[in-house]
């Protein structure tokens, strides 16, 4: 995996091919009768130097992909993802990105609480991203599983990137709400097949993560009164690793993840955000409001 390169002319044939309506249900193509497992057994994702990328950076984009959800991925897939992988090529804050997906849900109530993709250079990271099976689910009781995507992350990826330069991939996970606080040994068996000692906090999931990657997480802010409570949430386990967007500005979905990416490697965000259109410069800068890295492959702001 991770060979070819990205190409514009590549995303315009794959968005046209999208036709005219291009809703969530009609771009995903797995549908809801589909044969769905939970479990991901001895699947592994590796990320490694090749012709086409031979100093490989990992990235993984997780979205919540649970009831309130829909129209994130259909963001991902129409605009966000492009623009960012674009922006990535076009001013290199990392060297040959390979970017896999993630499709999260809540792993106590949904039968596909975890999809994941392959690490790709090209155009196939979007046409496995329109692979995914968007369940639409959730609980309804408190929080979502995005601790499942640092849990794959931590056990189940290869990186050259890191075994042979000692660097880091960039993990970004992105929803509108709360993460439940423990995956617990039950839910590891049957999502992953792994027999684990004993249940996991989210401190845990995250710190063993950032072994490998700088983990970061976007709170869609939907304009209610919950949208405070489950930021605070956020910033209390993850703080400084923590940006909000506002479900009205999600077009500027894209310069944000390019703006994270490009301080997670240690540019400031004016450096990172002087090479985008200035109202998405605005609008992404706010977000990036709670952000402060501290750590050897980074600077401070």
């Amino acid at each position: 995996m991770g060979r070819g390169s990205y190409t514009a002319s590549d995303w315009a044939q794959l968005r046209s091919s999208f036709g005219s309506e291009r809703r969530a249900e009609k771009i995903f193509k797995a549908a809801a009768s589909a044969n769905i497992t939970a479990e991901l057994g001895d699947v592994v994702r590796e990320a490694r130097d090749n012709e086409d990328s031979p100093e490989s950076t990992p990235v993984i984009i997780g979205f919540d992909v649970t009831a309130s959800m829909g129209y994130l991925a259909e963001e991902l897939a129409l605009n966000s993802l492009n623009k960012a992988i674009m922006y990535i090529y076009d001013n290199k804050p990392i060297l040959c990105p390979q970017v896999m997906c993630c499709a999260i849900g809540d792993c106590k109530t949904d039968k596909k609480p975890l999809q994941v993709t392959q690490f790709e250079s090209d155009i196939r990271i979007i046409k496995q991203l329109t692979s995914l099976y968007l369940e639409g689910g959730g609980g309804g009781n408190g929080g979502e599983s995005y601790n499942l995507a640092w849990y794959f992350a931590a056990n189940r990826t290869r990186t050259d990137c890191y075994e042979k330069r000692s660097k880091k991939g960039i993990l970004i996970t992105i929803g509108d709400d709360c993460c439940h606080r423990t995956l617990t040994r039950g839910e590891i068996n049957r999502v992953f097949g792994d027999s684990a000692e004993y249940d996991l906090s989210d401190e845990e999931l995250i710190a063993a993560a950032e072994q490998k990657y700088s983990v970061f997480h976007i709170c869609i802010d939907r304009g209610t009164p919950e949208d405070e409570r489950v930021f605070a949430d956020w910033r209390s386990l993850m703080q400084g690793r923590v940006a909000a967007i506002n479900k009205r500005d999600i077009a500027c979905l894209s310069e944000l993840i390019y703006a994270l990416i490009s301080v997670a490697e240690g540019r400031t965000p004016n450096e990172a955000l002087s090479l985008v259109e200035q109202r998405a410069a605005e609008t992404a800068a706010k977000s990036l409001a709670y952000i402060n890295i501290k750590n050897n492959d980074t600077i401070t702001f």
